[in-house]
């Protein structure tokens, strides 16, 4: 008889825990938390924008390798155009994005303005860029800044500067515009 109830003791508590199990497997996952949804929103935007930027980007430097090769001004301005477009296009979303390559895109639009001979637009393009890339700058293969050299170029720098004195920028560039200056006295 001791064993018989031991057995039914046990019966009953092996069927109390298949019972809490089986309880236990019904019961509902926790709810996801809002911001793991609002997370991959964000995620996917931010993958959307940089897929967008690189797209108009290619598109760019497409249209300024025809450029080059007709070597056309209206050619120039459409690149400077497209390649514009897409900065402005970006948004919060893209702040992911290299941001070198961001600035070497923007300086072929600036480049491709003066090409293009909307000097006044590639004035403005460069303070653009020097405002969008406080404190950056990109440097030619010679080490020379790009902001100094089309500063220079373009006569953003003031009229004691032109001439190339405490600025970055490729000697032959400097030595000519100082001829230029010395000419023009």
């Amino acid at each position: 008889m001791g064993s018989t109830r031991h057995r039914s003791i046990l019966t009953a508590a092996s069927s109390a825990l298949g019972l809490a199990a089986l309880l236990a497997a019904c019961v509902a996952p926790p709810p996801v938390a809002p911001e793991g949804i609002g997370y991959r929103q964000a995620r996917f935007a931010e993958v959307e924008a940089m897929r967008a930027y690189r797209t108009c980007r290619d598109e760019g430097l497409a249209l300024d390798r025809q450029a080059r090769a007709a070597a056309e001004a209206a050619r120039y301005l459409a690149v400077a155009r497209t390649l514009e477009r897409c900065e402005a296009d970006l948004g919060p979303d893209a702040a992911h994005l290299d941001l070198e390559d961001r600035m070497r895109v923007y300086a072929v639009a600036v480049q491709s303005r003066m090409k293009g001979g909307d000097v006044a637009g590639a004035r403005e393009g460069l303070e653009r860029f020097a405002d969008a890339f406080a404190g950056r700058d990109l440097f030619f293969d010679d080490g020379t800044s790009f902001i100094d050299t089309m500063g220079l170029i373009l006569k953003a720098h003031p009229a004691g500067v032109r001439a190339g004195a405490g600025v970055n920028v490729p000697r032959r560039l400097a030595d000519e515009l100082a001829r230029i200056d010395r000419w023009g006295r």
